[in-house]
């Protein structure tokens, strides 16, 4: 006889946050107390596979590795429910996880994977690269139109101050000291200007 099995495929989960990992199936045969329930685990980077939990009419997590007394049983093999609850994951979970369920005599051809996914709660907005790469580019872009008229609003405010009369400068150099003086005072208000430019 054949029955299904079904599991997320992808489950996202966030450091320290207990995660849930979904696994149902379906079964033609009444359950009996033959019924086993198996999770096993592997590392994304690949590597040996780990039996991190096994059920059979009572539940038993794992003992020893890396998920010792942090898995929980949650299903609920009356309902079709195998499913099974993580706490305190790390980014070292990461990896694929696979159900199995078996109640003799049927057989189950498909066995489910689950990839973990856990990432830091402060991550879980990440910018795409082209965001990320458009706001490199738009914030200096207003940073300099911003100084850029801060720069031009001075420079006309001091051509204004300049248009004032009483600061105009002779193209004819001429001896008489009110003249003299007139330009001495162009001057000093120009190197007051540049003083402030710079």
């Amino acid at each position: 006889l054949q029955c299904s099995l079904k599991a997320s495929p992808k489950v996202r989960a966030f450091v320290n946050e207990r995660v849930l990992l979904k696994c149902s199936f379906k079964s033609s045969s009444p359950i009996t107390e033959s019924l086993t329930v198996d999770w096993t685990y592997q590392p994304l980077t690949g590597g040996q596979m780990e039996k991190i939990f096994h059920y059979q009419s009572v539940p038993h997590p794992a003992t020893v590795g890396k998920f010792k007394d942090r898995i929980s049983w949650v299903g609920d093999v009356a309902k079709g429910d195998a499913s099974i609850a993580i706490q305190s994951p790390a980014l070292t979970d990461n990896g694929t996880f696979i159900c199995s369920v078996k109640n003799p005599p049927d057989v189950y051809h498909n066995i489910p994977q689950t990839i973990l996914i856990v990432t830091e709660r402060g991550l879980s907005f990440q910018l795409s690269s082209a965001e990320l790469l458009s706001i490199l580019v738009f914030l200096p872009s207003v940073i300099v139109v911003v100084l850029l008229l801060v720069r031009m609003g001075r420079k006309f405010g001091m051509l204004k101050e300049k248009k004032k009369p009483g600061c105009k400068k002779s193209s004819i150099e001429v001896s008489d000291e009110p003249e003299r003086a007139e330009t001495d005072n162009c001057l000093g208000k120009l190197t007051n200007w540049c003083l402030k430019c710079v």
